[in-house]
């Protein structure tokens, strides 16, 4: 498993072939979460793996609140385990993607979809969209 930073994750996120996902409880995930993540809560079994993360062969990336949460490591061990190619960890998590201003999904936010929030995000880190 290796890290990523918000830059390749924004780039990940605007190519589209990234699978996100947050290892925090329901309610911090459905208060607000980063652009098309899913949640994965306790444990991740394999059918849990299946259902947020489908595609074995495509990129997994796994966030939680920030550098000192392990929630995401542990998450990002059990798809490694569970024989996914390529897990990668987004430490600075939520934090960091706050820190940078750029936007969140959920009930504490205010993004209108994803697709625009991710073009947003990537105009904030100084990509084009």
């Amino acid at each position: 498993m290796e890290l990523i930073t918000r830059e390749d994750l924004l780039a990940l996120l605007e190519s589209g072939g990234v699978q996100l996902v947050e290892a925090l409880p329901a309610d911090a995930f459905n208060a607000e979460h980063l652009p098309g993540a899913r949640n994965v809560t306790d444990r991740v079994s394999a059918e849990l793996a299946e259902q947020v993360a489908p595609d074995r062969a495509a990129p997994v990336v796994v966030y939680c609140s920030g550098p000192y949460c392990n929630r995401s490591k542990i998450a990002a061990a059990a798809f490694a385990r569970l024989g996914y190619a390529e897990v990668r960890v987004y430490a600075g998590g939520k934090e960091d993607w706050a820190q940078a201003g750029l936007a969140f999904e959920g009930n504490r936010a205010n993004t209108p979809t994803t697709a625009s929030t991710i073009s947003g995000a990537a105009a904030a880190a100084g990509r084009p969209s």
